[in-house]
C-alpha cells in the first residue's frame, strides 16, 4: 500500500505542522553523515549548497564539466511566485488552484498547496544571491503573465530566468565548495544504485573521461537528474539529459509514477530537416504579446505580411476568448496541431503557425518589446534567418518537460527508504500538465526548503548502520555495471546508438505524443521489444570503455529509453481518458477537448519493476480533491 505521509490538519498548515513534527540532527553530529546528490541542476545545486551549510558532508555528482552547464540553465521566461505585487487578485490560493486546475486535477493538493506557500520565499531567496530580475521604473520586482492562469505572478530576467537562477544556486554550491563540505564530482555519470538492507546506500558511476567504474557511500541519496524527454530523440533538452539514473533506481525498487504525463511546449521553432538533433525552446512568455495565427483558407503560401487581417485565423483567441493566447501548454499545442492538420499550417511542410508581434510593436514600440524579449529575438534569427521584428515568428508544438517520474511522498522519499527525488525527476506537483513557470519554482522549492527538513528528518528517525564501499553489496553492483559496459561494447553490430534512438523517438513520438490511440498504443507494445531486441544484438559502439567515449555513454543511455518506453506506452494504455498532455482521441468531448474520467482514473500510476521480462505491477495511490473540487477545465 502507498504511503503518501500526508500530514493531518487544514492544508494550510499541512507543512508547518509537518515541519514542526520532523526530527532534528545535532549540528555535532551532522558531519557524521554523508549525504549523496546526483545532480547540479537548481533543485540538485540548492540542496548540496543547503545541507553542505548545515554541516553534512555531501557528495555532488554530474556528468557536464560543471555544474553551471545543468540543463536548468536552459529555463527562458520566469518563476512563479504568488507575491501579488501588481495587486491583480494573486494569492497563495489562487497558485494552488490554478496549477491543481491546470494539472488537470492529477496532482496531489498537499504538495500543490506546499509549494505555492514556498514560492513567496524562493524570491527573496534569489534576490539575496542577487539574481538580476526585471524591475519596474521605480524599482520594484517586474512580472509578466504565463500561460493558464489570469495574474501576473511570473518573475523573470528577460529571456535567461533558468541561468540566472542556476548562477545564484551555483555560487552558493561554489561557497561550500571552498568551505570542504561539498565534493564536487563532475564528469561522472551514475549508472546505478547500492541498497543495502532495503535502503539506498550509494551510487556506482562511470568516469566519463578515463572510464573508470566507481562508487561512493553515503547514508541519504538524492537523484534530482531532470526529465525523460529525450526518449523522443528530438526535443527541447539537452543532448546529455536521460533516464538513467531514475530508471537504475526504478529497477532496484523505486516506482514510476505516472510515466505518460509529458508535456507538448507550443512555442518551438519547427523541424527544419530529418537530421535535425534536437528542438530550440521559444519561451512561453512571448505568447504575452504575441498573437498566434494561420490563414484561414488551406494552402494558403502567401507570405504572412501579405495576408489580409480578415484571412486570418488567430485560432487561439476565437476557441479560448477569456485566456487567449496564453491557455496552458497543452490545450495551445493541441490546437496547434489541428489547424496544421487541417491543412493550414505554414513554412515547409505545413508543421508550423504564426506568432506575430506586429500589434505589440504598434502599441508599445520596438525598442519595448526588444528590451522585454531581445535576447529571443536575437536567438531566433540566428536559427531562421527571420527577422521576427520584420515578419511573424514560426512556431509548432515540441516535446518539453515531463511531468511523470519517480513516486515520491510527501517528504519527496520514493518507494526505497533513503532514495529522495527532487524536481523534475520526481512526479509531484504538475499533475498531467505543468504551468508554465512553475519548473523553477518546484526545483528551487524541493532544494532550498523542503529536502533541508525531510532528509535530517529522515537521518533522525531510522538507524543508520556505518556502511562503505567495501560492503559485498557495493561490490556486487559494481560488477553488474562492468558487465553491462562490457555487454553493449561486444554486440559489435552494425547500427549507431542514433540510428535506434531516432526510430524510437519516432514510435513514441507518433502514437505516445500529441494524440494517443489504443491501436498505435498496442503498435507501439509490439514494436519496442522488438526494436530493443535488435539494439542489443546489431549495435555497433566504436571505442573501448577505458577512455572518454561518448558512443558508449550515448548506448547506455539509449538502452534504458528503450525500456522506459515500452512503460511509457503501458501506461497511456491503462489510462484510458484524456487529461492535460495524457490525449487519448477514444475521450475527447464534441468540441475536441480533453475528457477526463474521474471515477475511474482519479489516481497516481506507481509502477513496480519485476524483473527482466516480466510485467510491470500497477500501484494506485487515489487522488482526494477536498479544496479545488473536480470540474471539466475550460479555457473559454
Amino acid at each position: 500500500m502507498l504511503d503518501s505521509k500526508i500530514p493531518s490538519g487544514p492544508i494550510e498548515s499541512k507543512w508547518e505542522k509537518s515541519r514542526f513534527e520532523m526530527k532534528l540532527v545535532n549540528p555535532a553530529n551532522r558531519r557524521k553523515h554523508t549525504v549523496v546528490i546526483v545532480g547540479s541542476g537548481l533543485a540538485c545545486a540548492a540542496a548540496a549548497a543547503s545541507l553542505g551549510q548545515q554541516g553534512y558532508n555531501v557528495h555532488c555528482f554530474c556528468f557536464q564539466d560543471s555544474p553551471r552547464r545543468a540543463h536548468s540553465i536552459a529555463a527562458q521566461g520566469g518563476i512563479n511566485a504568488a507575491k501579488n505585487y501588481r495587486n491583480d487578485g494573486d494569492s497563495i490560493q489562487r497558485l494552488f488552484y490554478d496549477t491543481v486546475k491546470g494539472g488537470d486535477f492529477r496532482a496531489r493538493e498537499a504538495n500543490v498547496y506546499r509549494l505555492a506557500q514556498i514560492s513567496v520565499n524562493i524570491i527573496d531567496q534569489c534576490v539575496a544571491q542577487g539574481v538580476p530580475f526585471a524591475r519596474e521604473y521605480g524599482g520594484l520586482l517586474d512580472t509578466r503573465s504565463f500561460g493558464g492562469v489570469q495574474v501576473s505572478r511570473t518573475f523573470y530576467a528577460r529571456g535567461q530566468t533558468g541561468q540566472q537562477l542556476l548562477l545564484g544556486a551555483y555560487q552558493a554550491l561554489e561557497e561550500q565548495i571552498a568551505a570542504g563540505s561539498v565534493k564536487m564530482h563532475s564528469r561522472s555519470e551514475m549508472l546505478d544504485l547500492v541498497v543495502v538492507n532495503g535502503k539506498a546506500r550509494g551510487v556506482v558511476t562511470r568516469n566519463l573521461v578515463t572510464g573508470e567504474i566507481e562508487s561512493t557511500a553515503g547514508d541519504v541519496v538524492v537523484l534530482a537528474t531532470g526529465g525523460y524527454g529525450n526518449v523522443f530523440y528530438l526535443s527541447t533538452n539537452a543532448k546529455g539529459c536521460n533516464t538513467t539514473a531514475i530508471w537504475r533506481a526504478h529497477r532496484r525498487g523505486a516506482y514510476f509514477g505516472n510515466p505518460c504525463f509529458t508535456q507538448i511546449h507550443p512555442t518551438c521553432i519547427p523541424v527544419s530537416n530529418e537530421n535535425q538533433s534536437k528542438l530550440t525552446l521559444m519561451s512561453e512568455s512571448l505568447r504575452n504579446d504575441g498573437r498566434v495565427w494561420v490563414p484561414k483558407k488551406k494552402g494558403d503560401t502567401r507570405p504572412p505580411t501579405q495576408i489580409p487581417e480578415d484571412e486570418r485565423d488567430y485560432f487561439l483567441e476565437r476557441r479560448y476568448p477569456s485566456f487567449g493566447n496564453l491557455v496552458p501548454r497543452d490545450v495551445a499545442s493541441r490546437a496547434a496541431k489541428e489547424v496544421c492538420d487541417e491543412g493550414r499550417g505554414v513554412g515547409p511542410g505545413g508543421q508550423g503557425v504564426y506568432l506575430d508581434f506586429a500589434d505589440a510593436i504598434r502599441r508599445l514600440g520596438e525598442s519595448v518589446v526588444r528590451e522585454k524579449y531581445g535576447n529571443l529575438f536575437d536567438m531566433y534569427e540566428e536559427i531562421t534567418g527571420d527577422n521576427a521584428y520584420k515578419v511573424p515568428m514560426r512556431i509548432y508544438p515540441a516535446v518539453h518537460y515531463t511531468m511523470g517520474g519517480l513516486w515520491v511522498d510527501y517528504q519527496l522519499m520514493s518507494t526505497i527508504p533513503g532514495l529522495f527525488v527532487a524536481g523534475e525527476a520526481n512526479f509531484s506537483d504538475h499533475g498531467a500538465n505543468r504551468l508554465g513557470a512553475s519548473a523553477l519554482m518546484q526545483g528551487l522549492a524541493d532544494g532550498y526548503f523542503i529536502l533541508p527538513y525531510t532528509i535530517p528528518n529522515y537521518i533522525a528517525s531510522n538507524s543508520i548502520e556505518k556502511v562503505d564501499t567495501s560492503h559485498p553489496e557495493f561490490g556486487v553492483v559494481v560488477e553488474e555495471v562492468k558487465q553491462r559496459v562490457a555487454r553493449l561494447l561486444a554486440i559489435q553490430g552494425k547500427r549507431t546508438v542514433d540510428s535506434f534512438h531516432k526510430e524510437l523517438g519516432k514510435l513514441v513520438w507518433e502514437n505516445c505524443g500529441m494524440a494517443r490511440s489504443a491501436e498505435g498504443l498496442r503498435s507501439n507494445l509490439q514494436k519496442i521489444p522488438a526494436l530493443r531486441e535488435e539494439f542489443w544484438n546489431n549495435l555497433r559502439i566504436i571505442g573501448k570503455g577505458e577512455e572518454l567515449n561518448q558512443s558508449l555513454e550515448k548506448a547506455g543511455r539509449v538502452a534504458d529509453f528503450l525500456e522506459l518506453a515500452e512503460l511509457m506506452c503501458l501506461d497511456a494504455l491503462e489510462r484510458e481518458e484524456s487529461c492535460g498532455g495524457h490525449f487519448r482521441v477514444e475521450s475527447q468531448t464534441p468540441d475536441g477537448e480533453a475528457m477526463r474520467d474521474d471515477e475511474r482514473f482519479s489516481f497516481v500510476s506507481a509502477w513496480e519493476w519485476k524483473g527482466e521480462g516480466d510485467q510491470w505491477e500497477l500501484h494506485k495511490e487515489p487522488l482526494a480533491f477536498e479544496h479545488v473540487h473536480l470540474a471539466q477545465r475550460s479555457y473559454k
